[in-house]
């Protein structure tokens, strides 16, 4: 079992974050767009809350209760559609401390026990919960604070955890390329290097000794959101990332988000 206690004080820090952000939007701020195009700022909050209700079922179902089903996340998802932008605001900070403040008071040989399988048949552990959730509530986290303040960047307690995850979320994030390329990546703050085959796609640990036809140079954090679909032509602009013989339209091809 990993240890799920860095995932969990990183959740709290994100959500204590987030609630110290919500708390200082007015009306007009609730209904402008977040980095999720389709969503406004609200809308995030009101996905954050929705899915801080849906994780405490699953928390239940880990504990030996039963597991919800469809009926169970539409019966959620009903009641915060039906609520105003300040209302999904408000309600979305008490959710999530209350999930938050769950796992919190949950004892080592509870969180050790934790089994539940979650969407496909996976059996996640506490830090597999845990982590999946900090990877949902960091980065929309992120999509409403830089709507806000365009220099916010994802939590680095986040990012650290969340980069050894990335390569599983291939199969989830990455559509192959119309003409897949290998290409050499190297990550800062943490370092690393990856061989990104846009082709599988994958994500591989870079050894050197796999050709690469392009190579991409950006921070850790840059390279999370780059898979989460959240580079634009800023990044470009501001030498956060930089692409040799590889585009940022082509990158966002093979990651065009949730």
């Amino acid at each position: 079992m990993t240890d799920p206690t860095p995932y969990l004080r990183a959740l709290r820090a994100s959500h204590d974050r987030l609630a110290g952000i919500a708390g200082s939007l007015d009306s007009d701020d609730l209904r402008k767009r977040s980095y999720a195009t389709e969503w406004s700022i609200a809308d995030v909050l009101s996905h954050l809350g929705s899915g801080a209700e849906i994780f405490g079922l699953f928390v239940n179902a880990g504990l030996g209760g039963e597991p919800p089903g469809q009926e169970d996340n539409q019966r959620i998802w009903d009641k915060w559609n039906a609520r105003s932008p300040e209302e999904q605001a408000a309600q979305s900070v008490a959710a999530n401390e209350a999930l938050v403040s769950r796992f919190e008071s949950l004892t080592p040989q509870q969180l050790d026990s934790l089994r539940v399988t979650m969407f496909g048949g996976m059996v996640m552990d506490a830090a597999g919960l845990l982590r999946m959730r900090l990877s949902e509530h960091a980065v929309h986290s992120w999509d409403v604070e830089v709507a806000v303040d365009p220099a916010a960047r994802v939590s680095q307690d986040a990012v650290e955890l969340l980069l050894g995850a990335l390569p599983q979320m291939m199969q989830w994030m990455g559509k192959k390329a119309a003409d897949p390329a290998v290409i050499a990546v190297t990550a800062t703050s943490p370092d690393g290097a990856y061989t990104l085959d846009t082709g599988g796609v994958t994500l591989t640990p870079g050894t050197g000794e796999t050709p690469a036809s392009a190579s991409v140079e950006l921070t850790s954090e840059a390279l999370l959101r780059l898979v989460y679909g959240r580079v634009d032509e800023s990044a470009v602009a501001s030498g956060e990332v930089r692409a040799e013989n590889v585009t940022l339209p082509e990158l966002r091809a093979v990651f065009p988000g949730f």
